[in-house]
């Protein structure tokens, strides 16, 4: 198969999804530019993709990780800022319905534990929660092993029901 066949399949294929994923993080104007140097950097670099290794969808979530890195700082400008401002942080015209505003208040709650994560626990959260990558798709993304995936997701876990823990302390009742 000829390489703008390759690239072409290739953007059929994921391009659709990826940017939905990028747009999450960065904001659709980022996303779109970091979508395009996603597959710029996909045929500058098609001779190092090993097939072996990775999915040809893990190999893509990985550069365009790396490529987000350049946005680490704005990034997490905007999670404090949603921690500091009661906004939403998906855009809704509609009225929001009960379970949509539950929803919105464990974000917020969220917003700060997110922010304070380090690098490497918020991309294995967010490829999981938001890419919907599988634990060998997100260590094959990141070139990191898949214990080291379930082990930064578990702790990364563990810290976000505790913060949901203390900011809504089960009530006691009186008897």
């Amino acid at each position: 198969m000829s390489t703008p066949n390759l690239v072409a399949d290739l953007f059929d294929a994921h391009a659709a999804e990826l940017y939905r994923y990028l747009a999450r993080r960065a904001g659709h104007t980022a996303a779109e530019e970091v979508l395009s140097q996603t597959f710029l950097a996909a045929v500058e670099q098609q001779q190092r993709f090993d097939p072996n290794r990775a999915s040809a969808r893990a190999w893509l979530y990985g550069i365009a990780v790396n490529l987000l890195r350049h946005h680490y700082r704005s990034e997490t400008r905007k999670w404090q800022a949603y921690a500091r401002f009661p906004l939403e942080l998906v855009e809704d015209t509609a009225d929001v319905a009960a379970s949509r505003a539950d929803a919105t208040a464990v974000q917020r709650s969220l917003a700060r534990p997110i922010a304070e994560l380090n690098e490497a626990d918020r991309d294995v959260l967010l490829l999981y929660a938001w890419a919907d990558l599988s634990y060998a798709e997100i260590a094959a993304a990141l070139h990191v092993p898949v214990g080291t995936v379930r082990s930064r997701l578990h702790r990364v876990r563990t810290q976000l029901k505790a913060a949901l823990a203390a900011d809504h302390p089960l009530e006691e009742s009186v008897s």
